[in-house]
């Protein structure tokens, strides 16, 4: 068992939607230096219990805790500087700047009245230097494509610079070198940074490659937990996506197909 200290836990949650209980009972400690997917069909509640997670959606019973304090006791500035969350979607309803944009992830470390100071600056392009779109600071966010928006949502949530990641499906409307590089770069951080990473994710290869822990919703409540040797199993997988899945290896590296 590692000896880090946890930095999000929760004992006994259950989570719902729409009248139904996506996940129930869920015992799940997250620390530093660890990276974590959620996993399971389109609609079994993944970015529910995401959202709930970072206490942004009220869970049905059950505690959350962020560093040892109930997660509801948070004032939102400090959970923001603690606990950073990236959406699925983005929408852009005024022109902004690319550097703009991202510097929206300083603002809980900023005063009130305070404007972005010089290091609140370079933390943002080293941000963007992070995800290759340095020399875009310019652009107006509206002029970009799906990926390059994908790519500027995810520096704004590097400049935010919390030690918890929660990513709703990051390699969305990304390139395949894009979709390693972003994993790759929060599997750095978490492995040499001790940040903690959750992620949502639909690719099971990907999970094999980069991720220590899975969380598998299989429906009705129900789901499991555990390293991704334990989780990720042909049997348990073809159950919980109802299509037979085949597992493969290649040079010691396990992937999954279907059937």
């Amino acid at each position: 068992m590692s000896t880090q200290p946890l930095l999000l836990s929760a004992r006994g949650l259950s989570v719902g939607a729409g009248g139904r209980v996506l996940c129930s009972g869920l015992d799940l400690d997250v620390r530093p230096g660890e990276v974590l997917a959620i996993i399971g069909r389109n609609g079994i509640g993944k970015s529910t219990l995401l959202t709930t997670l970072a206490g942004l959606r009220a869970p049905l019973s059950g505690e959350l805790t962020l560093d040892a304090r109930p997660l509801a006791g948070w004032a939102p500035r400090d959970l923001a500087c603690r606990r950073a969350l990236l959406y699925q979607a983005h929408e852009d309803h005024f022109a902004s700047t690319v550097l703009d944009t991202v510097l929206v992830g300083r603002h809980p470390h900023i005063g009130r009245w305070a404007d972005e100071s010089e290091r609140d600056v370079a933390i943002a392009l080293d941000a963007l230097a992070r995800v290759s779109l340095r020399g875009f600071e310019a652009r107006e966010v509206r002029t970009l494509s799906g990926g390059e928006r994908q790519r500027v949502a995810i520096a704004a949530l590097l400049a935010q610079d919390a030690p918890l990641c929660l990513l709703d499906e990051p390699v969305t409307h990304l390139d395949l070198d894009y979709q390693v590089e972003t994993l790759a770069l929060f599997v750095a951080l978490a492995h040499e940074q001790g940040r903690a990473v959750v992620m949502v994710l639909h690719d099971l290869n990907q999970v094999l490659r980069f991720c220590d822990r899975a969380l598998l919703l299989t429906g009705a409540g129900e789901w499991r937990c555990g390293t991704v040797d334990q989780v990720l199993q042909a049997d348990v997988l073809s159950h919980a996506f109802c299509h037979p899945l085949r597992e493969l290896r290649d040079s010691g590296r396990r992937y999954f197909v279907p059937a």
